[in-house]
């Protein structure tokens, strides 16, 4: 384990280049934010349209690829 700690300030070569590309386009950052919040941050559901969703779903058979003969 001696490795680990004679070479605990090693940065890779993608690192740098990240940190790098971070420090020209600071405005990278906040694009990587926002299109993480378009796609995951949803807003939350009333009880209605829940009970909505969860009634109009139609349920999948067990193995999709099989026709039902």
């Amino acid at each position: 384990m001696n490795f680990l700690k004679q070479n605990h300030k090693y940065e890779s070569d993608h690192t740098l280049f990240i940190k790098q590309l971070k420090e020209k386009n600071p405005q990278i950052e906040a694009g990587q934010q926002f299109g993480r919040s378009l796609l995951w941050d949803q807003p939350s559901r009333t009880l209605d349209e829940q009970e909505r969703v969860r009634t109009s779903s139609v349920k999948q058979q067990a193995y999709v690829y099989q026709n039902k003969v």
